[in-house]
């Protein structure tokens, strides 16, 4: 049974997401990495990252949503449909970061799901 390895993020609404960021940065010392919030460990990144009032990258009902790190992105997939699950037709790949699907949860909260790239 494939499994998730962990958090790879958290996204949340904000009405000023780069003052947000900020105000994070300069209060609570969160590290910034590329226009992100970005904790890195000794073999994870985690994100932590605000997106606009109006972002449609998830449902405008849902003021969050959660990305889970997997080591197979393409057999998660499979098995959440093989299980009934609602699961996005779209994988994008981003070089160097690795590749993206999404799904939602019995609630109607998308999730989305990160292979990250293999390092070098």
């Amino acid at each position: 049974m494939e499994r998730v390895t962990g958090i790879g993020g958290v996204f949340f609404r904000a009405q000023d997401p780069e003052a947000l960021q900020q105000w994070y940065v300069e209060h609570l010392g969160v590290p910034l990495l590329d226009g992100y919030v970005v904790f890195q460990g000794a073999n994870a990144n985690y994100v932590w990252a605000p997106f606009r009032e109006d972002t449609d990258y998830w449902p405008a009902e849902k003021g969050a949503m959660v990305n889970f790190t997997v080591s197979d992105l393409d057999a998660m997939r499979a098995q959440l449909t093989e299980a009934g699950v609602e699961v996005d037709e779209r994988v994008e790949l981003l070089e160097g970061i690795g590749r993206f699907g999404w799904a939602v949860d019995p609630e109607g909260n998308r999730f989305e799901l990160w292979e990250p790239a293999a390092q070098e």
